[in-house]
């Protein structure tokens, strides 16, 4: 038996469980996201991917600035939905809206919680050097990714992803996911779990400031440091060439073979050294350049040692 549901999610993300809930015949009777925001050349006006996603299945969207007000509870009651489902909505509901639906608002969330709680889970799993990570359907209630665990799947995290390589294999894990679990929720036979007080992390929100590479960390630290900003904000470092500075993000990089001082060049192949180890960049980006392979740069812009970046 389908299931009335609001979806409520923002970006890219979010499209795939969206459209998975809609292809096994769950009734979308509105879609909420964020405001377009001004982007790209000109600065227009620029929907949601949700957006986008649902205006080209003929849902209704609502992007109101705040869920707080009388007018925005009764507006999310009038839907007469079944049920919630958000997917890196952006906004938190308040306890109104969380009760707002009979069967509850689930929230599918890209880690395995209760580590990384919060907004950056990808990126901070993939920092923090995790062997694994993975989706989740929790049941919300007023805290902050704290809910009930209703079903889960994990996904290995090797040193060759970045943050869009995990991005793009979590999505459309956690489509199926939401599927299995409204299915089951409709049929009323969805379980849960209390989290673990155990092992609680929190994914803070990526600060630029952070986004230097600092070489004297070991290799490994520096490859996952470097995946885990790629490809926003993108981790960076400063090389002098014609005697100007010049930023350059690293994409991605492999372990290397190599020992030197901390931000050593060690050879014309953009292999550099760090404090323990050395890592080889394979893809950068230039400011104000579109990203390119390592080999690409090199061959406009040759660098050898000795030279050292920072």
């Amino acid at each position: 038996m389908p299931l009335r549901l609001i979806f409520m999610g923002t970006p890219e993300f979010a499209v795939p469980t969206l459209l998975a809930l809609a292809d096994h015949g769950h009734e979308i009777v509105a879609v909420y996201t964020r405001e377009p925001k001004p982007a790209k050349r000109g600065m227009k006006l620029q929907p949601t991917p949700v957006e986008q996603a649902a205006r080209q299945l003929g849902i209704p969207v609502l992007t109101p600035k705040t869920l707080r007000t009388p007018e925005a509870e009764a507006e999310f009651r009038s839907q007469n939905a079944d049920a919630a489902v958000i997917v890196a909505y952006g906004m938190i509901l308040p306890q109104n809206i969380l009760d707002a639906v009979p069967l509850g608002c689930f929230n599918l969330h890209a880690s395995l919680l209760p580590r990384w709680r919060g907004a950056a889970p990808i990126n901070r799993a993939i920092m923090a050097g995790d062997a694994e990570s993975g989706v989740m359907v929790m049941k919300m209630d007023a805290g902050l990714d704290t809910g009930d665990v209703a079903m889960a799947e994990r996904l290995p995290i090797t040193d060759t992803m970045t943050a869009s390589d995990l991005h793009d294999a979590l999505a459309p894990l956690g489509a199926d996911l939401m599927v299995r679990a409204m299915g089951a929720l409709a049929r009323r036979g969805l379980q849960f779990t209390k989290q673990s007080e155990q092992g609680v992390t929190y994914a803070a929100k990526i600060d630029k400031a952070e986004a230097r590479i600092h070489w004297t960390k070991s290799a490994r630290e520096v490859l996952r440091h470097i995946h885990g900003l790629s490809p926003f904000p993108g981790a960076w470092f400063e090389v002098v060439l014609d005697g100007e500075p010049v930023r350059i993000k690293a994409l991605r990089c492999e372990l290397a073979k190599g020992a030197g001082a901390a931000g050593d060049l060690l050879d014309n192949k953009l292999t550099i050294a760090c404090g323990d180890g050395a890592i080889r960049i394979l893809e950068l980006q230039r400011a104000g350049k579109p990203p390119m392979k390592a080999d690409a740069f090199l061959n406009g812009t040759p660098l050898k040692p000795p030279l050292r970046v920072s």
